[in-house]
């Protein structure tokens, strides 16, 4: 179940990905859990706490029935708990009181109130029924029930059964409810016995257990052939007294609640700020505002382990199922961990951007994703797994552009701080940093086709400077425009460099062809408006021009000719903001295009702006083929078209009023940072609740043409055609281990062994598991390997040939890797011609049946080249040095093999 913050639900069947039925709560939701068996499912509501049962697979007419409402608390609900057993639910509220509610009715019982703690409560949980078996075996009496508040107190309550009181008080209830279970079934058998069928006795048992969950008793099904009349009733009574007496977990009614003990976390200047319980395993996870995260083990309260993970709050905590690895959120600084306490290791750390994603751009091959953000951070992603694998941090100013250079192997950024860094990819350092003169600030960057020249526009000189990369010299300035160079574009096939500025002209400059050596102005291309992104398209015929009226204008860069105009203004409209006075159909505020790019073959321009949409156009017919919308998220500003008039008020839109008085307000920690400065620094006199606009700053088209990315205020928002593009979230499940591997391998199993080292990714296992496979599984192992899975397996084999000395068995796994995708791989390899456009690319692909780009084919395959043509020469020099020896053993191995053969 799926909950937003106005108490719309989402019930889903996770295993299907099957959207099951839509429901509201009508209020905010602040807590919601499943009942230990599933059939329940307790909900905060403000002061209410609800049960609701859960949609069975019969088809109903209202799948979502309330069974229960409590309403006895004085305040909001904070926390929900379940006992082990199902029967009774622990809510915690604002007013720092405890209450245990019974999820039937049970005469005579009041729901107790528990006091003392002194600061609000943030969670509260039951002991599970081993940590009671523990707690007993230590001596006295173990705790059923913890609080925890946000003042790092721990409060353990125990429950005492009083004698006076017993489950005796249900009997009339229960019996009630047995004798028309008992009455149901009997008239259920009648029916069958009129109609001709029989039913054996386990059936007959099932439809007295559904009949008994349809009255709401809870009672487990008996063994056993079932009997009728009073020897069945009787086996039923015999069967509850049994299951009373073998209660695992004690029953909460009529006995006294009293406080065991208080434990206190000794973190000083820091408050709890989430927590998370693995119950079989008795294990509690705190986090702290100071970004410090402990680790107990209940009953006894010992610290396992006290770990920092920065200085920011740690806004979420959960278990796996196993208990053994543990995650950690921070929403402020978007990190994620995955810790295995055990071995104290991390299984995952990622960090995203802490500010706006300012822009992005795909590598040559189309494997890599780089981004720069406000946070003055260039960070490089893994197109395929979505994952940050390097992240640099040199920059002291925002970062406003990054590109690749051609060969893949080196990443610039511009940056506000008046530097261009080059990035090397494989050593992951800064190997050359490029400046100007005088301190400036970059916030547009072009790379020539060659790789050899580095140009970079200012936005406060109105300058370009031309460097050279290898030398890292200044090579030329280029003045002539009056206002900030917003973007900046290269020639794939001349030395043209076209520049955008806000004085609303383009102008072209030949970069080598000036007197001097310097560069020369060619054409100036003047528009209405300011221009605010070009595009230059693949085979340099056409420049595409976005201005601040919302048209694009395609010219020819060299006829210096305008050869057509896209109205895009009403396209890219869209979304009202809080503070606007007009309708979204109306408003035209930012209604523009700051980011252009165009598709590999050229017949496609996508564009993005300040708008929640990125339109699609189709570039011989200037019409608009589609527009995708970034976010659905109503948390975000600019999302909703039309807007409810009872929020505004004289004051202004209700949303844009702080009501709180609380300086430090949690839940905007879950939100994007504002784009308001002064909103943001909460400054008086402005709207200190302001949320951000849904925006896009960026787009940028995979040289693929597969996928394509979107530097948005959520993030970086991938769209792709391929469905091995999007993540797979088993490849972090606890049975993806070495030592599964291992196992799979002395199973006999090869084939499993391998996927698991695949994913796991480490490549001294993955060696392993090839050369431990037996040779005549390689043929099998190789016809059953993923297609997505064949480059990293080529690669392997390449690396491994290089040093080992097992040749003929890693060439007989070349063989039958090639033998059983070849057509793969001559599809991926053949594509990759360069006189193959990305349309002839894909189309080979996909007859191929595969998945596999080509450049993730080629590395592998020339490496593998380059490794067996080296061995080969090495082997060849040896043999014709030896090739008369080598004649001679032959002949003297032939006649004494056959002899030896003859004699036995």
């Amino acid at each position: 179940m799926s909950v937003d913050k106005d108490g719309r639900a989402l019930l889903i069947n996770r295993k299907r990905q099957t959207l099951l039925h839509h429901f509201s709560f009508k209020a905010p939701v602040a807590c919601a859990r499943f009942s230990p068996d599933g059939c329940y499912i307790a909900v905060a509501v403000g002061r209410l706490v609800q049960v609701w049962c859960c949609p069975t697979p019969d088809k109903q007419m209202n799948p979502m029935q309330l069974h229960r409402t409590y309403g006895q608390c004085h305040s909001d609900v904070l926390d929900i708990a379940w006992s082990p057993d199902g029967a009774f639910l622990a809510a915690a509220s604002k007013d720092i009181t405890l209450r245990v509610f019974s999820l039937n009715p049970i005469p005579g019982y009041e729901p107790p109130l528990l006091c003392g703690h002194k600061d609000a409560l943030l969670g509260v949980f039951f002991a599970s029924p081993a940590m009671l078996a523990k707690g007993t075996a230590d001596g006295g009496e173990a705790p059923c029930l913890y609080s925890l508040s946000v003042d790092g107190s721990l409060h353990a309550w125990t429950y005492a059964a009083s004698a006076a009181y017993s489950l005796d008080n249900l009997a009339a209830p229960v019996a009630k409810r047995k004798r028309e279970a008992a009455a149901a079934e009997a008239a259920e058998k009648q029916r069958r016995l009129e109609e001709g069928e029989e039913g054996e006795a386990g059936e007959e048992d099932g439809e007295g257990d559904a009949a008994r969950r349809k009255s709401g008793q809870r009672a487990s099904t008996s063994s056993g052939a079932a009997g009728a009349g009073e020897g069945q009733e009787a086996d039923g009574e015999a069967a509850e007294e049994t299951k009373q007496e073998e209660r695992p977990f004690p029953h909460l009614a009529g006995g006294k609640w009293y406080l065991t003990s208080k434990h206190y976390f000794n973190q000083r200047g820091s408050r709890v700020s989430s927590y998370a319980h693995h119950a079989p395993s008795g294990l509690l996870a705190v986090g702290f505002s100071g970004g410090v995260f402990d680790l107990y083990s209940l009953p006894d309260f010992a610290n396992l382990h006290t770990l920092s993970v920065g200085q920011e709050r740690i806004t979420s905590l959960a278990f796996n199922d196993t208990g053994d690895w543990l995650a950690v959120g921070c929403a402020r600084l978007g990190q994620l961990l995955v810790w295995e306490w055990r071995s104290e290791t991390y299984v995952l750390k990622q960090q995203g951007h802490y500010h706006d994603i300012a822009t992005t751009a795909f590598s040559p091959d189309g494997a890599l994703i780089a981004t720069g953000a406000d946070d003055c951070k260039v960070k490089v992603f893994q197109q395929s797994s979505g994952f940050c694998f390097v992240t640099f941090s040199d920059h002291s100013a925002p970062v406003t552009a990054v590109t690749f250079l051609p060969s893949g192997h080196a990443l610039l950024s511009a940056s506000l701080d008046g530097t261009v860094r080059a990035w090397d990819l494989v050593r992951y350092r800064n190997f050359r940093t490029l400046t100007a003169p005088s301190p400036v600030q970059f916030g547009s960057l072009a790379v020539d086709p060659a790789g050899e020249v580095v140009c970079a526009g200012t936005v406060d000189t109105f300058q370009i400077y031309v460097w050279s990369l290898k030398t890292g010299r200044l090579l030329d300035v280029l003045a002539g425009h009056e206002g900030p160079v917003s973007a900046l574009a290269f020639s794939p096939i001349t030395s043209l460099l076209a520049s955008g500025s806000w004085d609303r002209s383009v102008r072209t400059w030949d970069v080598y062809g000036g007197g001097g050596g310097g560069g020369s102005a060619g054409d100036v291309l003047d528009h209405r408006h300011d221009v605010l992104a070009i595009a230059m398209r693949p085979d340099g015929r056409q420049l595409a021009a976005a201005t601040l009226d919302g048209s694009i204008y395609l010219w020819d860069p060299v006829e210096g000719v305008l050869e057509g105009t896209i109205e895009g203004r009403r396209d890219i409209r869209g979304g009202r903001l809080q503070g606007d006075r007009r309708t979204a159909d109306n408003s035209s505020a930012g209604a523009a295009f700051n980011s252009l790019a165009y598709s590999a073959d050229g017949a496609l321009l996508l564009a993005g702006g300040n708008s929640k949409f990125v339109c699609v156009y189709d570039v011989g017919e200037k019409l608009l083929l589609r527009r995708f919308q970034l976010s659905h998220n109503r948390s975000l500003d600019g999302v909703l078209d039309t807007l409810n008039s009872k929020n505004m008020t004289d004051a202004g839109p209700l949303q844009l009023i702080n009501h709180s008085n609380d300086d430090d307000d949690e839940t905007l920690e879950l939100l994007p940072p504002s784009t308001d400065l002064a909103a943001a620094a909460d400054v008086p006199g402005t709207a200190a609740g302001k949320r951000p606009a849904v925006r896009c700053r960026c787009v940028a088209l995979s040289p693929t043409g597969r996928v394509w990315a979107a530097a948005a205020t959520e993030g970086l928002l991938l769209y792709g055609l391929d469905t091995g593009v999007l993540f797979d979230p088993t490849d972090l499940t606890e049975d993806l281990t070495p030592a599964a591997a291992h196992a799979a391998l002395a199973g006999g199993t090869p084939l499993r062994a391998l996927t698991i080292a695949l994913r796991l990714g480490e490549p001294e296992l993955l060696r392993h598991v090839i050369l431990a496979t037996p040779p005549r599984d390689v043929g099998t192992t190789a016809s059953g390997l993923p297609v997505m899975f064949v480059p990293t397996v080529l690669a392997a084999l390449a690396e491994a040939a290089a040093d080992c000395p097992h040749l003929e068995f890693l060439l007989g796994w070349v063989r039958a890797v090639c033998s059983a995708h070849g057509a793969a791989l001559q599809a991926a390899a053949g594509g990759g011609a360069p006189g193959a456009g990305a349309a002839a690319r894909l189309t080979a692909a996909s007859v191929a049946g595969g998945q596999l780009p080509a450049s993730s084919v080629l590395p592998a395959l020339r490496s593998l080249q380059k490794v067996l043509g080296r061995l080969h020469t090495d082997l060849a020099a040896a043999c014709e040095g030896n090739v008369y020896m080598l004649d001679y053993l032959a002949s003297v191995s032939g006649p004494a093999a056959a002899g030896e053969a003859a004699d036995e």
